[in-house]
């Protein structure tokens, strides 16, 4: 059985096009939805979670292709767009009987919240994201030498075939890189957590590689679509991310400017896995968030 967040209840809820989420959910008040990063799941918010339980109706699931929810496969293109994903989060607050609620994302899940914000923002009250850009602007930045940072979105934007067999004969050291590398703290996801983590990835990399693939063909379309039409974020907006501007020579907060008209801008010291390695700081951030 895979690890889970202590208090809250498990259930498998069935979204968009037949696919079954598990979600994690506990708490009352105010509904928040928190989607997790790569290569993580839903776990990576049991800390975040467990305090904004005491105030609203927390609900974590993993997103589709990921964790123990349903991975179907991609035979379009389509099946791990961000819009498809962002339709199963809608779904499933509705399911719970949610027709508006807050959003979090971490690293792909901000990816996701993010498009479902755009899509959606009558039912997105407030949106959270964690250490990524819009998918536009983050390949817009990546370019020569400070590319090197993100090899891996550049390896899972291939046709299908040879990143999922590269990636496929050694998993735990592709998806234990990551782990190692992006952390400050590495302290802060316990082996348990980590062998979870590496586990789920493993069980997962065809679907995991067409999220990111996703990413830099039709995700774009859709980021450029919007930007062509003015859409922007009408919601409460707050982003928390490393210094990532300073460190690849760009903006962070003109660029998340221009998308999120109310927008509340912060960089941490301290890694990637935030949630984890500074769980207070992200509770304040988004306590803070949902009183705006």
């Amino acid at each position: 059985m895979s690890l889970r967040i202590p208090g809250f209840d498990y259930q498998r809820v069935t979204v968009a096009d037949g696919v079954a989420l598990q979600v994690a959910v506990a708490g009352q008040g105010s509904p928040i939805v928190l989607l997790h990063g790569l290569p993580q799941t839903h776990l990576m918010w049991r800390h975040v979670a467990a305090e904004l339980a005491a105030e609203h109706t927390v609900i974590c699931p993993d997103l589709r292709g990921y964790g123990d929810s349903d991975k179907p496969i991609d035979t379009d293109g389509t099946t791990y767009a961000k819009r498809t994903m962002g339709n199963d989060i809608v779904a499933l607050a509705q399911a719970f009987g949610h027709d508006r609620f807050a959003l979090a994302g971490h690293d792909r899940g901000a990816l996701v919240a993010i498009r479902t914000a755009l899509d959606h923002p009558e039912r997105v009250s407030h949106l959270l994201s964690l250490d990524v850009l819009p998918t536009v602007d983050s390949w817009e930045i990546l370019h020569g030498r400070t590319a090197a940072v993100a090899f891996h979105l550049f390896l899972m934007a291939q046709p299908q075939g040879m990143p999922e067999q590269l990636i496929g004969a050694n998993p735990d050291a592709f998806f234990g890189y990551f782990l190692e590398s992006w952390a400050q703290h590495p302290e802060a996801i316990p082996a348990d957590v980590r062998a979870a983590y590496l586990a789920a990835s493993r069980a997962a990399v065809p679907s995991i590689v067409a999220d990111c693939r996703a990413s830099a063909h039709i995700d774009v379309d859709h980021d450029l679509a919007d930007r062509a039409a003015g859409t922007t974020l009408r919601m409460p907006v707050t982003v928390v991310q490393q210094d990532w501007g300073s460190a690849l020579g760009f903006d962070a907060r003109s660029v998340w400017s221009a998308w999120a008209p109310d927008l509340r801008h912060e960089t941490v010291t301290c890694g990637h896995f935030m949630a984890e390695e500074d769980p207070t700081e992200i509770v304040r951030a988004t306590r803070e968030l949902l009183k705006r």
